[in-house]
């Protein structure tokens, strides 16, 4: 239980690396933002009813911008086109957008081009990666789509940039997986601020206790699953830069504060591309973009980087109009001050921030990054309505998918879709009152309710905040088959009819490759991670056949376990 009144942001200054909000805010401040989303928040995700990683069934497409610039880059991820082409057995057919699209001109294109009537439903592609920045295909566009599909963005601030990602998926992909299992690892930046201090004990400590408990009853996958400890910022640095250069398939949660202006402000829009963003570790000791260059961080990982603008900086911010709604009230002392002073002004050109962007380019980073575009409240993990918990499980979803080894899209997936359930209720709540209001009886104010609306509040603009960059269809290098074997109990001997006289045995060795293969789709089929119809085809079999193997193994061991004393 959330013991903690205030909402707290995840932003420092970029000089003194001071919060750049010293103290939260009031839930209470936010209860006359709340309003239903339009359209394009409610999340109602495609129905994934057969295996939601086989791109043969869900398809793969990529969005660029129209014009040269969309050619270029087009042409610069020619290589992952032609092997998703290959996964998924049929063409990638590309889709061009205007720059400078808004949410109405989104929903428009996703109404009139995404769902053309013209095109079969099994053709219409679930995972979609979007090319270029935020000025060149808009964040309205990516937030709109991410109701119908799983979208990812890639950017670089070169050409070699998006080559370099490519050729490093490429290769994961292609090189036959070392471990069965990925390393799940965690971090909080513990510099003794109230956002980070609440991080930690709201959502960082519960996630590894919560994964440890449903690794040992064989739920969570990871191999090893380690908090990386803060001993002070520049020690902090080492221990992650050192766990971070392992080439080992691992998943990464970081909980910090996010650079923003410093108190004299940006100096100019280049500083503040190259810095906003980036991982505070407190007493001025940072990780930016200019920090990774060629060295090994994450390599071939998915990273979830929870920071005040961490992914990126939109247009405009959704909390502007909340802000300065409070510093014209005043009461609060000039605390929100400093927030307004950084948030997007007009006519800012917006961008995905260098530290991811610096990642994934990264010949020897990771594969894809989960991160937060606008300002980062405590809000996705707690609720502070009137039944305030923490929510950590909120969380939990993302990081059993990625240790799976299910593709980076379908993990996001599951953190947006509370996004959805927050938009529902909140339009729920005012339907009720407009309801009440028609029927000449309106609700009497009630000041746990208006608690509630504001909650749901923050916690839609706080879960819509979040973005992925890089391919969605990215999973990490794990030998899926190992992992089902050595997470599955020792299987019991699966007997056979004996054969008639006349035919003599099969040779010991012909029959244990055979039991061997069996074995392995069975385990396959218990994953859960593929449709049988994959599974089937792979070992050249029916899907009634896999059926059927399934069964004998589990009558076997249920046998088994009847026999035991």
């Amino acid at each position: 239980m959330s013991d903690i009144a205030d909402i707290e942001l995840l932003l420092c200054h970029a000089d003194d690396q001071r919060p750049v909000l010293e103290e939260g805010l009031p839930l209470e401040s936010a209860a006359d933002e709340a309003q239903p989303g339009g359209e394009d928040l409610i999340h109602d995700f495609a129905d994934f009813s057969d295996d939601p990683n086989d791109l043969s069934l869900q398809r793969w497409s990529v969005i660029a911008p129209e014009g040269p610039v969309g050619d270029a880059l087009l042409a610069l991820v020619e290589p992952l086109i032609r092997k998703r082409e290959q996964d998924q057995g049929a063409p990638v057919v590309p889709y061009r957008v205007p720059a400078g699209m808004d949410a109405d001109a989104a929903i428009r294109w996703s109404k009139s081009v995404y769902h053309d009537e013209s095109v079969a439903l099994e053709d219409l592609p679930r995972y979609l990666l979007v090319l270029g920045d935020l000025d060149e295909v808009s964040l309205e566009l990516q937030q709109a789509m991410a109701s119908e599909a799983l979208v990812g963005r890639l950017v670089s601030r070169s050409a070699a940039g998006y080559a370099a990602y490519v050729d490093k998926l490429l290769s994961s992909e292609r090189a036959p997986p070392r471990e069965a299992r990925a390393r799940a690892l965690f971090f909080t930046a513990q510099d003794g601020t109230a956002a980070t201090t609440i991080g930690h004990r709201a959502l960082v400590a519960p996630s590894v206790a919560r994964c440890r408990d449903t690794r040992q009853r064989g739920s969570f996958k990871a191999r090893v699953i380690e908090e990386i400890g803060y001993d002070g910022a520049e020690a902090a640095r080492s221990a992650l830069l050192e766990q971070l250069g392992r080439p080992e398939p691992s998943m990464l949660f970081t909980m910090s504060h996010g650079l923003g202006a410093p108190r004299r402000g940006w100096t100019s829009a280049d500083e503040q591309r190259a810095l906003q963003g980036a991982l505070s570790l407190g007493s001025g000791v940072r990780i930016a973009a200019e920090d990774l260059g060629d060295r090994p961080f994450l390599p071939g990982g998915i990273w979830f980087f929870l920071a005040c603008y961490g992914g990126g900086t939109p247009t405009a911010s959704a909390y502007h109009h909340w802000l300065a709604r409070l510093r014209d009230a005043g009461g609060f002392g000039g605390r929100v001050d400093g927030v307004l002073a950084g948030l997007p002004r007009p006519g800012d050109r917006p961008f995905i921030a260098a530290l991811p962007q610096a990642a994934l380019a990264g010949p020897r980073g990771p594969l894809a990054v989960m991160a937060h575009i606008d300002l980062a409240w405590t809000y996705s993990f707690q609720d502070m309505g009137p039944d305030g918990k923490d929510r950590a499980s909120r969380f939990e979803g993302v990081f059993s998918s990625l240790v799976k080894g299910a593709r980076v899209g379908n993990s996001y997936n599951e953190l947006l879709r509370y996004l959805g359930n927050a938009n529902h209720e909140l339009a729920a709540m005012y339907n009720q009152e407009a309801r009440a209001e028609a029927a000449g009886k309106p609700l009497a104010p009630d000041p746990g309710r208006a608690k509630r609306r504001a909650n749901l509040w923050m916690l839609r603009e706080d879960l819509a905040g979040y973005v992925l960059l890089g391919d969605p269809a990215a999973r990490l290098a794990i030998d899926r088959d190992r992992g089902a074997v050595k997470a599955t109990p020792a299987p019991a001997e699966v007997r056979s009819p004996a054969p008639p006289p006349a035919a003599p045995p099969a040779p010991a060795a012909r029959r244990a490759p055979d039991a061997a293969r069996m074995q392995r789709a069975v385990h396959e089929k218990i994953l859960g991670e593929e449709g049988d119809r994959k599974i089937a085809e792979r070992y050249g079999i029916t899907r009634e056949e896999l059926q059927r193997w399934y069964d004998a193994y589990c009558e076997a061991g249920l046998e088994a376990l009847g026999g035991l004393p």
